[in-house]
């Protein structure tokens, strides 16, 4: 249903390269011929204005809602401009999550989200109370799936157990190897269920820490081995996991988009997988 790589707007707004709705059109054109056709969005992306940004975009293109997956995530409320906030907290009550579906419908521009996620877990969460919202958003047919975002497993398992979810989109990245531990991803492949994956070069073209130089240091030696550049076989490395994830390509320049595109091509060698999680984790595995 997603494509195997999501296109991730977070950045193509003012929170980044502050595209006009021209450059919004070209990105999204490059996207559908790569064949990416999903594109992530959240609420508060942008301070509340990429997501109409995108919609303005998207509406002068005259192309099939159908050839598109739309995402969206909501529960955090945070201040801008644009919705001012005296406090960053997270709200999952019935009417915030109703409101917020219905303005992501309205700047998207479109009748209904492929998917809505759970931005962030709430301790006040109340599952039977989102189970009941999520039946009516899809009885209504402004959603079709629902799953969440940076839960735990037993956050996960707590909701799911009242209304079926369809994913949980998490951090992986070379930088982020938690979820290879923690149950996170085991939990989805039992379930049958894709992650995705945000920030999925993680800090590595960022921050010069000891880490990233060691990680520096193997990925020279693979990219020669692999004709790529070092953000496909960053993004090689987490394709390789099997439980399938599907990342969340952050990026807002269309030569980046067409070169990751590619490492859908690369299947590391298991010895040129674990050299990265040593050079990760800076010791050998047990």
């Amino acid at each position: 249903m997603y494509s195997e790589l999501i296109a991730g707007t977070m950045r193509w707004g003012i929170w980044g390269a502050n595209h006009s709705e021209r450059k919004v059109q070209e990105l999204i054109e490059v996207c559908l011929e790569e064949e990416i056709t999903t594109f992530d969005h959240a609420d508060i992306y942008g301070g509340h204005t990429t997501e109409e940004l995108f919609g303005n975009a998207w509406k002068e293109m005259n192309l099939d809602r159908e050839k598109i997956q739309l995402i969206s995530k909501c529960g955090i409320v945070m201040n801008s401009e644009k919705k001012p906030s005296a406090l960053k907290y997270y709200n999952y009550s019935s009417d915030y999550i109703f409101n917020c579906v219905n303005e992501s419908l309205s700047n998207l521009k479109t009748d209904y989200l492929d998917l809505l996620l759970l931005h962030r877990p709430s301790p006040l969460l109340n599952p039977e109370e989102i189970a009941k919202v999520f039946e009516t958003l899809k009885s209504q047919g402004k959603v079709k799936e629902f799953g969440v975002s940076n839960f735990s497993v037993s956050q996960f398992e707590l909701l799911n157990q009242h209304f079926p979810l369809a994913t949980n989109q998490i951090e992986v990245s070379v930088n982020q190897t938690c979820s290879f531990y923690d149950g996170t991803l085991d939990q989805l492949m039992m379930k049958n269920m894709r992650p995705m994956a945000w920030s999925v070069m993680g800090n590595y073209f960022s921050e010069k820490t000891d880490q990233n130089i060691v990680i520096s240091n193997v990925l020279k030696e693979l990219c020669g081995k692999y004709n790529a550049d070092e953000n496909q076989i960053l993004l090689a490395f987490i394709l390789k996991h099997p439980s399938r994830i599907i990342p969340v390509i952050g990026t807002s320049k269309i030569e980046t988009l067409r070169r990751l595109k590619s490492a859908l091509m690369i299947d590391l060698e298991a010895i040129d997988w674990f050299k990265i999680l040593e050079a990760s984790c800076g010791k050998e595995v047990d």
